[in-house]
């Protein structure tokens, strides 16, 4: 049986990036648990004694299918190329035309740059005439494709 998981990234700015991801994916901030007003309320109360930011930290997929990512403070700043990378799928693959792809990836880059992204490369065919992806970085450089 298929076990389920969570994606988790180390980052300087865990508010700022579930709130990037939220959007990029369209997955809604993780609320605090019933009872507490915010997460630092939740946290103070479990006893955690470091100052905790008052923020989001995680977002979950509104319909409950895809993981739930959860965004953990860090103090270091990532300095290399991720060993791991989300590949978010805009397109239902092949059976949509490459023109139709290019427009719906090229209009989600805009929309992400807009929040924060980095364009890194296009990748119009790779060897592959019908093959088109964007390789972009989020608000910390984490690196992610559209396809």
């Amino acid at each position: 049986m298929a076990r389920g998981f969570q994606v988790t990234f180390d980052c300087s700015d865990p508010d700022r990036m579930a709130r990037f991801w939220a959007e990029a994916l369209h997955y809604r901030l993780e609320e605090p648990p019933d009872g507490f007003a915010t997460w630092a309320a939740y946290w103070a109360d479990r006893g955690l004694d470091e100052e905790i930011p008052d923020g989001y930290d995680a977002i979950v997929d509104p319909e409950g299918v895809g993981p739930s990512i959860w965004f953990q403070k860090v103090p270091e700043a990532k300095v290399v190329k991720n060993r791991l990378h989300l590949d978010v799928r805009l397109t239902e693959g092949r059976s949509v035309p490459v023109e139709i792809r290019r427009e719906r990836i090229d209009a989600e880059a805009d929309r992400l740059t807009g929040l924060g992204a980095t364009l890194v490369s296009v990748v119009p065919d790779g060897g592959m005439a019908d093959y088109y992806a964007v390789t972009m970085r989020d608000p910390e450089g984490n690196e992610f494709c559209l396809s």
